[in-house]
């Protein structure tokens, strides 16, 4: 009877908690241990998030810390094996349900599994994904992209932003991952693509876009990324101390059902906090389920298609000898980097003299202008436009 009396009770104080915040309140995992900042740093963040956050029940993983009794704990012996202690007791939290997600310094992520960043960004304070920041979706950086900007969407729709706007930052494989989702659109995919805040405007972003926020998800390579998150973080600190955002975000992968959130060795109590909170945002927005439903429609798109695309094109164009060089007063925009010199060679097969060159925004290539309708027409025949 008595447990049953308890059973109750505890239904009740969850039904009453998540009447007060307006939904769920879901028990998130720390690690107590692996801080540059001490182990208490990360105590204060579990604090912070238990304050000020109604979503989130913090559970610390890890010895006991002394001043933090207010937390909820899963004790772990202290020692030489400390650190390893934790990571097995987070997995078994996970694994039988103590916890619906966790919040994890280090964390061996398969191939295939990515982390979704948010960041608040300086310019206009909006809140921005970026799309990936730790582990890899794919070692092939424009099927990674593209993954990406799909993992990116699905965690923006777990926090409850319905139509999401997707950018894709301007770095290697931009263009053509850029090209493949607007394929994928035309069969159907939903993506609906933001504009820079340039005058010329387009979905693929330069940095001035980045620090505005001028999109939901920025896409990435996880190792730029990686970068963005740290300089967000920590701009104003020197970069010792991550003190804004939300921290490197939680996993996304094909498949994947675990819900890990990254932060880093200098995150800060007020990163943790936030983290905690992200995390049981998407927890409560079933994220694993919204990685799953997009990848579904992705895939019916002809989204397999367009990474074999990528990752089977040859490295070069046959060998071929440029036309006669005449002058070179028009530029044509939109060609990925790593592809400019293919792109060049493809018009000089169709009789067309052309030049690779770098403008301010990117890759151009140079052609007369006389020739420039049916250069452009050539790119677009051969993919590169």
């Amino acid at each position: 009877m008595t447990d049953i009396k308890k059973l109750v009770g505890e239904s009740l104080a969850e039904i009453i908690e998540a009447a007060k915040h307006g939904g769920p309140c879901v028990r998130v995992g720390l690690m107590a241990s692996g801080s540059e900042l001490g182990r208490e740093e990360l105590a204060r963040g579990a604090k912070v998030a238990l304050e000020t956050y109604g979503n989130v029940r913090p559970v610390m993983i890890g010895p006991r810390i002394a001043g933090f009794e207010e937390l909820d704990w899963i004790e772990t012996p202290d020692g030489p094996m400390c650190d390893a202690e934790i990571a097995n007791a987070l997995e078994a939290a996970l694994k039988d349900g103590r916890i619906a997600a966790a919040v994890a310094l280090h964390y061996p992520f398969p191939l295939g599994v990515t982390t979704i960043g948010r960041v608040l960004t300086p310019a206009r304070g909006r809140v921005m994904l970026i799309a990936a920041t730790t582990g890899t979706s794919s070692a092939n950086r424009g099927e990674a992209m593209l993954k990406n900007a799909i993992y990116g969407t699905a965690t923006a729709k777990a926090l409850g932003i319905r139509e999401p706007t997707v950018g894709i930052l301007n770095v290697d494989t931009a263009q053509p991952v850029f090209r493949a989702l607007t394929r994928m659109a035309e069969r159907g995919y939903k993506v609906n693509f933001g504009a820079s805040v340039r005058k010329d405007g387009g979905a693929v972003l330069r940095g001035n876009d980045i620090l505005a926020g001028a999109v939901d998800v920025c896409v990435a390579d996880a190792l730029t990324g990686n970068i963005l998150m740290k300089m967000f973080s920590s701009f104003s600190t020197g970069g010792s101390y991550e003190a804004v955002g939300w921290g490197y975000g939680p996993s996304c992968g094909e498949g994947w059902r675990n819900i890990v959130s990254i932060i880093s060795r200098a995150s800060g109590a007020p990163v943790i906090a936030g983290a905690l909170s992200f995390t049981a945002s998407v927890a409560a927005g079933g994220l694993p389920d919204r990685v799953e439903e997009e990848i579904a429609a992705a895939k019916k798109a002809g989204m397999d298609e367009e990474i074999a695309a990528m990752t089977t094109k040859t490295a070069a164009e046959e060998d071929v000898k440029a036309p006669p060089a005449e002058p070179t007063d028009e530029e044509l925009h939109g060609v990925d980097v790593l592809e400019i010199e293919n792109a060049v060679r493809s018009l000089w097969r169709a009789g067309i003299y052309a030049e690779p060159a770098m403008g301010c925004t990117g890759p151009v290539v140079k052609l007369a202008a006389k020739n420039a309708e049916r250069g452009e027409a050539v790119l677009k025949e051969n993919g590169y436009l």
